[in-house]
């Protein structure tokens, strides 16, 4: 079995192919294949079984009636694969010596193989997956990848440039699969899926920012890795002789076994009770044969079972929604955003993606991906499944034609112009309509933000527009539902026309020029009349309200959040409420407030009001002091540009807004302080928002937020071993 077989026919390569046995006879018995084969396969290619006819059995040297195996490549089949050698024929050549029952290459050629037959039935066709598998088929199944270990580097095809030039350095090949992720898998799919996967919230570097957080791991020798040995790829003998063989080896590297054991054990979907019975026997085979490759094994095998579970959400997202385009009903969307789903809660935990979408939300990033790719439900915005809401009437400047133009290209833009807020979803989109570009906005659902906005974002952005202030902020162009009754907003787009352009916004801090129209910016709001906003406004003291939320988003934090609050010295609403009650703030007279001006709601812009203050879903009627210490609060602010802006700010702003200013500045900067270390904690207890930029930084930054805002407490920072504290303090 494991002597050199003449070289293989391989169409379209070798020009030594007689006239005799042209691939017309090949080809033609590879399209009666497709006819009256046998048909199986997976995602790549389809199988088919059938036996050779007399013109095509002198070909690949096999008597006539022989059953063989046609691989036909699927030509719709996304590149969601890591492939390490482009030519399964060269490593089943390779493998002959070791494994001599895997399937021999008899004809390869663009877009076909045919294979000798292996005789038996798949292992999923007698188990299926989730049941467990008996013990005497586990074994076989040890044997089988301790075998691998045996084949040698040198009769493998050429590694490529990128692989460790140690053959021990398990460490580099993890963080080598991570790269080959993203650039055979990430990159080539991005343009049609990238929008997607940032709506999801899986960010264009999260597999790169996996790689870096891979540990120093034990040094193990590699060897020949199958990488796909799941039921389907496993065939039980008839002669029981040897017991399985393995199958489809397109996928097949050389690297860590571990990696190996790894995918074997997420997708042969095994009982969660029989993983132990698994890796024991794996590592019982793997001892008497290679016993370096077992070193580590506990601590390393969590690794790599991670990277299987977060490389798995790109191909498992992006067929289900292909999957959508090829039959959309209702019985697919369901299994597509079933998969979506269970793809998503798998990565993360090792990609950190923070909240996982709902069900509900999935199914209408599904639609709204869909739509823009000309499929759908009976659901498109053009056929007017889309209603205005009353209160807002459309906006003069946005026809009806616009807003069905805007919804139907929503999910088909890119990825870099989708941008995922802490509250909101925002696709920016050109309709031929309009000459400058919008922004279709949708509120993310399930949210828990612990800031509660009390103003209609719409509203004030109409009250702002109708006030005739200098105050740059988007228009409200139109407000409706669409997708079985998803609310949306579209907004003019406050970023560069060039769409090829990213909003500038200032993280590293102000600029002195746009710190002076900030400052003009703020004073201007103050002119807004904002009794048709909230006639109750200018009621009671800003600041005991202020701190009445504060106490009370602490009170209904989670459980675990006020556990680890309490481990890190911050105190219980009740003990807080006492603090923030020794504190006052003289009076002054109330404005309409942005609320949130972090950098990110600033966008950089080239005329004279040098930003745009985007994001008004916080806004709120108090004092503007508040707004002008919080924006210092949450952006990089040199002591001189803070110095600046408060001069400004007292000098343009009218008299009854500015009352005591200087003894109350710090009373707001003290408070703001607290609240961030109960709400960033929080955003590290459950993951929400984490791919907010904002959000990000902040809690990249908690060590020193938590011990500012326990020194303005007056209380110390407890050290503690809590297993969150690695991690919010990392």
């Amino acid at each position: 079995m494991g002597a050199v077989s003449p070289p293989l026919p391989s169409f379209g390569e070798s020009p030594s192919i007689g006239e005799r046995d042209r691939p017309a006879g090949i080809e033609a018995f590879v399209a009666r294949a497709a006819r009256l084969g046998l048909a199986s396969g997976g995602h790549h290619n389809q199988n088919y079984v059938l036996p050779l006819t007399d013109d095509v059995a002198p070909v690949v040297r096999r008597a006539a009636g022989t059953s063989v195996t046609v691989r036909i490549r699927r030509p719709e089949a996304l590149p969601v694969v890591i492939r390490t050698w482009p030519d399964e024929a060269a490593i089943l050549e390779a493998l002959k010596g070791v494994l001599p029952h895997v399937p021999d290459c008899l004809v390869k050629a663009d877009g076909f193989a045919i294979h000798s037959y292996v005789e038996g039935v798949p292992l999923a066709s007698v188990c299926d997956n989730g049941k467990p598998v008996d013990a005497i088929l586990i074994e076989a199944l040890a044997d089988l990848l301790a075998q691998m270990a045996q084949v040698r580097r040198d009769v493998l095809p050429p590694l490529p440039d990128c692989w460790p030039a140690d053959d021990s350095d398990s460490q580099g090949f993890l963080r080598t699969l991570a790269l080959m992720t993203d650039q055979q898998v990430r990159r080539p799919n991005w343009t049609d899926f990238g929008g997607l996967f940032t709506a999801l919230g899986v960010p264009r570097d999260a597999m790169m920012r996996w790689a870096e957080r891979i540990p120093v791991l034990s040094r193990r020798p590699f060897s020949l890795l199958h990488t796909d040995l799941h039921r389907d790829n496993l065939i039980m003998s008839y002669g029981g002789a040897p017991p399985l063989i393995c199958v489809d080896w397109e996928l097949a590297t050389y690297g860590d076994p571990l990696h190996d054991l790894a995918t074997h054990l997420v997708r042969m979907q095994y009982p969660a009770r029989q993983w132990a019975e698994v890796i024991e026997a794996w590592e019982t085979a793997m001892r008497r044969v290679r016993p370096d490759a077992v070193r580590g094994l506990a601590r390393d095998l969590p690794h790599y079972v991670a990277f299987e579970r977060a490389q798995s959400v790109y191909p498992d997202v992006m067929r289900a929604a292909q999957s959508l385009s090829d039959a959309p009903d209702q019985k697919r969307l369901d299994m597509a955003k079933g998969i979506v789903l269970r793809a998503l809660e798998a990565a993360a935990g090792p990609l950190r993606l923070g909240r996982v979408p709902s069900d509900l939300e999935i199914e209408r990033l599904l639609l709204v991906w869909l739509e823009a790719r000309g499929g759908g439900l009976g659901l498109s915005p053009k056929d007017g499944n889309w209603s205005s809401d009353p209160r807002f009437p459309a906006h003069p400047d946005f026809t009806r034609s616009a807003v069905s133009q805007a919804l139907l290209m929503e999910g088909g833009v890119p990825a870099s112009r989708v941008f995922k807020g802490t509250g909101h979803l925002n696709s920016v989109v050109r309709v031929s309509d309009t000459a400058q570009p919008v922004v279709v906005r949708r509120k993310i659902p399930d949210v828990d933000r612990r800031e509660w906005g009390f103003l209609s974002e719409h509203a004030v952005l109409r009250a702002i527009e109708e006030s005739g202030v200098a105050v740059a902020a988007p228009k409200l162009l139109a407000l409706g539902t669409s997708y079985r009754g998803g609310p949306f907003a579209i907004h003019t787009y406050e970023g560069p026309h060039d769409l090829a352009s990213l909003p500038d916004h200032p993280v590293q801090g102000l600029r002195p020029h746009e710190a002076d129209r900030l400052v003009d910016q703020l004073c201007e709001l103050a002119k807004v009349d904002y009794k048709g906003l909230d006639p109750a406004g200018d009621e009671g003291s800003f600041y005991t309200w202020l701190s009445k939320q504060l106490v009370s988003m602490v009170g209904d934090l989670p459980k675990e959040s006020q556990q680890l609050a309490r481990l890190f010295g911050l105190p219980d609403a009740v003990r807080l409420k006492q603090i923030l009650g020794r504190h006052g703030v003289s009076r002054r007279r109330p404005a309409l407030l942005h609320g949130d001006l972090n950098p990110w709601n600033l966008v950089r812009r080239s005329d004279e009001l040098a930003l745009t203050i985007i994001d008004w879903e916080l806004a709120v009627i108090g004092d503007p002091l508040h707004d002008l210490v919080r924006h210092i609060h949450l952006t990089p602010t040199r002591r001189e540009i803070r110095e600046r802006m408060f001069r400004r700010w007292e000098l343009r702003m009218d008299p009854a807004h500015t009352v005591d200013w200087r003894l109350d500045w710090r009373a707001y900067r003290w408070i703001e302080l607290v609240r961030s270390a109960y709400v960033d904690l929080d955003r590290l207890v459950t993951g929400e928002s984490l791919d907010a930029p904002n959000v990000r930084r902040a809690v990249d930054s908690y060590a020193m937020t938590l011990a500012a805002a326990t020194g303005s407490l007056g209380l110390p920072v407890r050290p503690t071993a809590n297993p969150y504290l690695s991690r919010a303090l990392g």
